[in-house]
């Protein structure tokens, strides 16, 4: 049995995955609030036991940031996570941690057919590195570079690179961040979940935009995100509509910058939570716009396929297929295989 973890600053969501057929096959998973547990370990304790303490050859946690010599100090939360003290505390002899990016990396050729929505075909024949951009709860990218056989997953921080202002608009939000933040701004900032309440603080409170009384309590009482992709995506307030534009042309913008960075030719994926929850959004043109406007070199962006992601498991395949793979390269013994 494989043990696969998405680990984030306010949730912890771990899988048990088993092989069918050469396939990850899905057992079960469960999600626990982070801040409530004094630990990785712990979680991974009540959640083990209550799958009747199966048999766990290896592990693999995406965990948020970069992992140097098998540790991390997580952000968001008081943990150290250092995978030879889990190894041991647990008992799980092949343990890995690594970017949670670069899980959702490995993840993307676990994927079938329909848990992919194609945004643009491009050309859909070429071969090549691919690119990796989600938007989530903050910014996460990853390079996917192309090998000759198979794509190699590399963490990055580009998420936190300098936001780049690209009309009138967005160098009015670029002056009214820089205000409010007192100083920087990263792309994060506007392409994440942050992002999206930073654009609508700045609609609503520089451009005047109305917020009727009963938006206010809903923002105030529900998940401010989810109330602006849905009144966004319906076209019901404006203020929630242009919120949603502007989010998709620096989200485009970004995934070029991506494209023309590394020469995505096989691709540019889009991750995170936020992308599959308004897809009438990405797909009215304002995102491929801003994707494709790159002067001289649009049209090697127009050939560049786009793609999202919609398997809200991804990191979690990912993380399992990576704990297979590395187990079996240390102790010559491969379940994937052995279940063909």
């Amino acid at each position: 049995m494989i043990l696969a973890g998405d680990v984030g600053g306010t949730k912890v969501h771990l899988a048990l995955y088993d092989f069918n057929r050469g396939q990850l096959s899905h057992v079960r998973d469960e999600k626990f609030p982070a801040q409530e547990h004094a630990g990785l370990e712990e979680i991974v304790r009540t959640f083990l036991e209550g799958s009747s303490k199966p048999e766990v050859t290896a592990a693999c946690f995406g965990v948020p940031g970069p992992v140097r010599g098998g540790r991390l100090k997580l952000t968001n939360l008081p943990w150290i996570l250092d995978s030879r003290q889990l190894s041991i505390a647990l008992g799980i002899e092949h343990l890995f941690l690594i970017n949670d990016l670069e899980a959702n990396g490995y993840g993307i050729a676990e994927l079938s057919a329909d848990q992919i929505f194609e945004l643009s075909a491009g050309d859909p024949s070429a071969v090549g590195n691919r690119g990796l951009v989600s938007a989530g709860t903050g910014l996460g990218e990853a390079l996917l570079i192309w090998n000759g056989k198979t794509h190699k997953p590399m963490a990055s921080e580009g998420g936190h690179c300098d936001f780049a202002a690209r009309n009138e608009t967005e160098i009015e939000l670029l002056r009214y961040l820089q205000k409010s933040l007192g100083g920087r701004v990263s792309f994060e900032r506007v392409v994440s979940g942050i992002g999206l309440k930073n654009i609508y603080a700045f609609l609503r409170d520089e451009k005047r935009l109305e917020e009727p009384e009963w938006l206010k309590e809903r923002m105030q009482h529900e998940d401010p995100n989810a109330v602006i992709g849905e009144l966004g995506e319906s076209r019901e307030v404006e203020l929630c509509t242009r919120t949603l534009d502007i989010f998709a042309g620096a989200y485009g913008a970004e995934c070029g910058n991506m494209a023309l960075k590394i020469l995505a030719a096989g691709g540019m994926y889009l991750g995170g939570g936020i992308a599959p929850k308004i897809l009438k959004t990405m797909q009215d043109g304002t995102f491929m716009k801003a994707f494709t406007d790159k002067g001289r070199l649009s049209d090697l962006l127009i050939h560049t396929p786009v793609r999202i992601v919609l398997e809200s498991r991804a990191a979690l395949l990912g993380a399992a297929a990576y704990a297979e793979a590395r187990a079996a390269e240390l102790s010559g013994a491969s379940a994937r295989a052995a279940s063909l």
